[in-house]
């Protein structure tokens, strides 16, 4: 099935105007409804978590009520619609949209996509026995950048049975793993695209079900860096980063937010074809990334050592 990846987060949430400060800060646009869009127009919706319009709540506490994909077209949407329809209830929404529910209790929903094609470069580095990839004059740090998120990229669930989870988006919608941790669960990616991963599980308790984080992808390292330091210095709490990850290489920096997960920037993830072979590790410190580093206040040679970031 050609499902390209997640175009939407809704979630249920306890202060509206916290959590529009919080996705406006991390660059995210406005776009009415509590809508709140990256480049390509993917998004996180969020409502009031009484709103009788969501769909009902998972039961412990997680604030996410339902992860939208997107799919190439309407015959995909048609193929999805049949095949879950075997066994559960598919609902039709007026927009056109599915609403179901996954094995594991997740509220899905299924579209024609919302993104929007983007012609961006990239970031460019220049490396000694390669050809410049940036030009004489062209500098590749902008001071006071302001760089927006370019489209979500994964969410990540807490879950108590990932092996259930995992044959439900690989038997029934034709996920793919392409690395697993042993004993906690797999990356998985839809066939619609080579990103390592727009999936990911991990064991947990039944009563800890729900969003451990979410992400959209970056434009580069850079980009990573001078967001996350942003919001830093707006106050918010850095919670695991700056660093680059081994599975999927990508580079990265989470923070907590108020929608009861962590929010993540992410770059330069890896991508995979029908020819790659998953991995299996152990999770831990190390096999979980590559390095960490940590940040600081900003520091010139001569001064007094550099304080530890917020």
């Amino acid at each position: 099935m050609n499902i390209i990846g997640p175009d939407a987060l809704l979630f249920g949430v306890d202060d509206i105007d916290a959590c529009t400060q919080y996705l406006t800060d991390y660059g995210l646009k406005q776009a009415g409804n509590g809508r709140f869009e990256a480049l390509d127009g993917t998004a996180v919706m969020i409502a009031p978590k009484d709103d009788p319009s969501l769909p009902a709540p998972l039961g412990t506490g997680s604030l996410l009520r339902k992860t939208i994909y997107g799919v190439a077209d309407q015959a995909t949407l048609d193929a999805i619609a049949d095949e879950l329809g075997r066994d559960r209830e598919v609902k039709q929404l007026q927009d056109g949209s599915l609403e179901v529910t996954d094995d594991v209790g997740f509220v899905l929903g299924f579209q024609v996509t919302v993104r929007n094609p983007l012609s961006l470069p990239a970031e460019a580095i220049n490396a000694p026995g390669a050809p410049p990839q940036r030009p004489a004059n062209v500098i590749g740090v902008e001071d006071g950048a302001q760089p927006r998120p370019r489209t979500l990229s994964h969410v990540v669930y807490f879950v108590p049975d990932f092996a259930r989870a995992e044959a439900f988006y690989a038997e029934r919608l034709g996920f793919v793993t392409t690395d697993h941790f042993i004993g906690v669960g797999p990356f998985m990616r839809p066939a619609g695209t080579r990103d390592h991963h727009t999936l990911f599980f991990i064991k947990t308790p039944p009563h800890m079900q729900g969003c451990e984080h979410f992400t959209f992808h970056m434009g580069g390292p850079t980009e990573v860096m001078q967001a996350g330091t942003q919001m830093v210095n707006k106050g918010y709490q850095s919670f695991w980063g700056p660093g680059r990850h081994l599975f999927g290489s990508n580079w990265f920096w989470y923070f907590k937010s108020p929608f009861g997960c962590n929010m993540e920037y992410d770059a330069d993830m890896d991508l995979h074809d029908e020819q790659w072979t998953a991995r299996e590790a152990a999770m831990g410190a190390d096999t979980s990334q590559a390095f960490l580093l940590q940040p600081r206040e900003k520091w010139a040679p001569g001064g007094p050592p550099p304080k530890a970031g917020k």
